[in-house]
């Protein structure tokens, strides 16, 4: 892995390149921007180029020279300076051994993984790098735990927080950290990713559409397609269910999707073992019901007119019956409460309950017409 592998981030790998060649990089910083954009990927580029023993300059681009004792040990997953802190850790931890993975990131695990390590000089490398998944998830006690590192790390620490929601940062953990900000990714670099591993024509090019320049989920959706897992198929006959089904039918259809969300989860968790399977049900949910936004998106763009490309291009039929049942404005309706289901999947409310209150308004007589 190099930079130049990492795609349509040129502004934020800009600003570390100005930051590395001037030796003024900050010791804070927040990567913020969507879920799978290569937000990770460029900090595991980052860190190992301000751990690598002889840094390469080539075409104007700062890399790791991929050859010293640094870069192996990188690569093998095994450098002592490098630490990736993610929830997943709590059952490690001193206390909390057999504790199901929580949805926030608990204080203990930043206790137990950053802050107690943090002090410690590094061991091979001149620096120390610190990368934190999922930033958004830290909860009030975990942020104001990192606050004192954040304000005054040693300096040869590297501490980045990766984030999806700025707005879930307190003001006093984004003053102290430098944000650069990552965009989505174009759909034909996706696109062409997607055909490189292995996807046809049209599942390439509607994973591409509805990841929605999210490179990452783009291709976790296309691994999980190739392992089995269906979603092109389920997809197609959600889509067809939606723009024909009445009000007797919203539970059996509801029953319908939690079955796939288990078909989904089940090859999810036997590709991503170090992700706790809650997480993974989550995930399975959320794809599905992603499913019917945009079918819903492409529903109140055709009534509107719009001249955007529809999302479920290779479903134009079922895209005008659905919209012949819904107006915008009664789209718009239906994908805000799709919204609200979105957050009660990540507060845990049962998945049944969920897709039964959203289909049951979503087949409502009183705003549906066959």
């Amino acid at each position: 892995m190099s930079f130049k592998e990492i795609f349509c981030q040129d502004r934020a790998i800009d600003l570390l390149q100005r930051a590395f060649t001037s030796d003024r990089w900050a010791h804070a910083y927040i990567f913020a921007g969507p879920e799978g954009v290569g937000k990770f990927k460029t900090a595991l580029e980052w860190a190992r180029l301000l751990l690598c023993a002889e840094p390469v300059v080539e075409d104007g681009l700062a890399d790791s020279c991929g050859l010293c004792q640094s870069c192996r040990l990188f690569e093998a997953g095994s450098h002592a300076d490098f630490n990736h802190v993610y929830k997943e850790l709590l059952e490690f931890t001193k206390d909390n051994k057999g504790r199901k993975t929580p949805v926030d990131l608990p204080i203990d695990v930043i206790r137990e993984y950053l802050i107690a390590r943090v002090s410690t000089r590094p061991t091979l490398s001149s620096r120390k790098v610190f990368v934190v998944s999922e930033a958004e998830k830290l909860n009030v006690a975990s942020q104001n735990c990192l606050l004192k590192v954040l304000e005054e790390p040693p300096e040869y620490c590297s501490i980045v927080l990766l984030c999806t929601r700025l707005e879930t940062l307190l003001p006093t953990t984004r003053s102290r950290c430098q944000t650069i900000r990552f965009g989505p990714v174009d759909e034909c670099r996706t696109v062409e990713k997607l055909r490189d591993m292995g996807l046809e024509g049209k599942q390439a090019q509607y994973f591409a559409r509805s990841a929605q320049g999210s490179l990452g989920t783009a291709c976790k959706w296309a691994e999980l397609e190739l392992a089995g897992a269906d979603l092109y198929e389920i997809k197609k006959r959600l889509l067809g269910s939606l723009a024909r089904y009445e009000f007797a039918g919203a539970l059996d259809l509801a029953q319908e999707l939690l079955t796939d969300c288990k078909k989904v989860a089940e090859t999810w968790a036997g590709l991503d073992e170090a992700t706790s399977r809650t997480d993974i049900n989550r995930r399975a949910a959320r794809t599905v019901l992603q499913m019917i936004i945009l079918a819903l998106h492409d529903a109140m763009r055709f009534n509107a007119a719009s001249t955007s490309e529809p999302v479920n291009f290779d479903q134009e039929q079922q895209i005008r019956k659905l919209a012949a049942r819904f107006d915008a404005e009664r789209a718009a309706e239906k994908i805000a409460e799709c919204y609200r289901m979105l957050d009660w999947i990540e507060s845990s409310v049962n998945e049944k309950l969920i897709f039964e209150r959203l289909l049951l308004s979503l087949a409502d007589s009183a705003t549906m017409h066959v």
